[in-house]
């Protein structure tokens, strides 16, 4: 599985050590690097990574980048990536995990404390994809795994559940609604659809399509959601971008 991250440093020495590291790890692809607080707000909405590594240095005298803009991310998302803080100093390490981030790195970065955050994240991210949605329609609740839902369809104001085993479950929730808590794997790439990412097979963006179920179906895509495209190919294939 291919995973996104973005890196927030206003140091382009500091940003090219760190894309140095990550050359360890393949599996890992990079969607943006940000020198400021607005722009990294941008980004993280526009892309939607994975994780997020974000430098933390009070000497740094062309202007610190600091823990306040993930309380301001609150403000767009229910779900945030995970952030790591990368700092010399152990005292913000220590502020930044009371600050609820994902794990803290000390520089100088090197692999083999990289590697071992990078595992952390990746054991939490396949229990999350392994949990459980709860499907309601009516009386009826319904517990399906995650990684059997293939793509949800919306259906006026219901979405359609299609899954793995050629189920079809309706809830009554939008399609918005899941596109907000639905886990990193699932992109929106029409205003009707969301596919699972671990389903796609194919996509051919001369016709506008995203195949799923190694082809077996295909979907349209929109303009509108041609940046999601994009990030579905960076995390499947980045070496075609």
């Amino acid at each position: 599985m291919q995973y996104s991250y973005l890196i927030i440093d206003n140091d382009t020495a500091n940003v090219k050590e760190t894309l140095r590291q990550f050359e360890e790890f393949p599996e890992y692809f990079c969607v943006g690097v940000a020198d400021n607080k607005g722009d990294a707000i941008n980004k993280i909405l526009e892309t939607q990574p994975s994780i997020v590594f974000l430098e933390i240095n009070p000497k740094n005298k062309k202007g610190n980048l600091s823990l306040s803009l993930i309380t301001e991310l609150h403000q767009y998302l229910d779900v945030l990536p995970q952030f790591v803080v990368l700092t010399e100093s152990p005292k913000f390490a220590f502020e930044a995990i009371g600050a609820g981030v994902f794990d803290y790195v000390l520089k100088p970065l090197n692999k083999f404390d990289l590697r071992k955050t990078l595992l952390k994240f990746q054991k939490t991210n396949q229990v999350a994809a392994n949990t459980t949605i709860c499907i309601k329609s009516y009386g009826d609740y319904q517990f399906i795994a995650l990684s059997d839902i293939v793509y949800l369809k919306a259906d006026n104001n219901t979405t359609d559940f299609y899954l793995q085993n050629g189920r079809k479950l309706t809830a009554y929730k939008t399609l918005k609604h899941y596109e907000a808590n639905l886990p990193f794997f699932f992109f929106r790439i029409h205003n009707s659809y969301i596919v699972n990412s671990n389903y796609v097979s194919r996509i051919n963006t001369g016709k506008s399509l995203c195949y799923l179920n190694n082809s077996d179906l295909s979907i349209s895509f929109s303009k509108t959601f041609k940046e999601n495209i994009d990030t579905l190919i960076r995390r499947i294939a980045p070496e075609y971008l």
